[in-house]
């Protein structure tokens, strides 16, 4: 019920901001400082479930437990010791929002279950198109894109460069340095003051293989 009626209130919150700016989000990592827009008039349900997540301070401490370069970096999900932190109820998956799951871009990880998603999520490093939705179906039903980096993409492509080997319960592309998120919050400027002296996020087509799907 609790949780029930935060939804409620982040949504009402989210409904109303959206009629001026998208909310922003500054994640503060042990690499620098990353600046996230977020759309919900694309992905209601998604942003009112990140925004939860934010607001209950959940994020802080968490780590990029998967990062690949030219590919993903994820997180949001782990400690630093690969301790998993509870999580809230899945999200139904708003893949089918048109937004596609290009460089720069924040989408939901998630297990084969399309509607999975809870609170780890990706930050796209290259243009992912098998990503996206395509039909009705697990295989293909896509990844829900609710958000980009506006800032500090540099700090992603730095992350996802890191170098990686086994760690925890995985057997491969775990930061040997961990990054750890040391904060996520709201901000409180604007979009014009934060991306003032921010470089624009362009998109930048690389053709590559890509070897796996990003699951949660």
């Amino acid at each position: 019920m609790k949780f029930r009626l935060t939804m409620i209130i982040i949504s009402l919150l989210i409904s109303t901001s959206a009629l001026a700016a998208n909310p922003l989000v500054k994640m503060r990592t042990n690499q620098g400082e990353i600046v996230l827009e977020l759309y919900p008039d694309k992905a209601p349900k998604t942003v009112a479930n990140f925004l939860h997540y934010v607001s209950s301070g959940h994020y802080n401490g968490t780590v990029f437990h998967r990062t690949i370069q030219q590919f993903i970096i994820q997180g949001g999900g782990f400690t630093p010791d690969f301790q998993y932190k509870p999580t809230f109820d899945p999200v139904p998956n708003e893949a089918t929002n048109g937004l596609r799951n290009e460089r720069g871009t924040l989408s939901m990880a998630r297990a084969y279950d399309p509607d999975s998603a809870t609170a780890q999520f990706f930050i796209n490093l290259d243009d992912n198109k098998f990503l996206n939705h395509h039909r009705p179906h697990p295989d293909y039903y896509g990844y829900c894109v609710f958000g980009k980096v506006i800032k500090g993409m540099d700090i992603a492509k730095k992350i996802g460069a890191l170098p990686t080997a086994s760690g925890g319960p995985f057997t491969a592309d775990v930061p040997i340095e961990p990054v750890v998120i040391e904060e996520m919050a709201l901000a409180t400027e604007t979009l014009a003051e934060i991306t003032k002296a921010a470089p624009a996020t362009s998109p930048k087509k690389i053709k590559l293989s890509k070897k796996e799907k990003t699951h949660g």
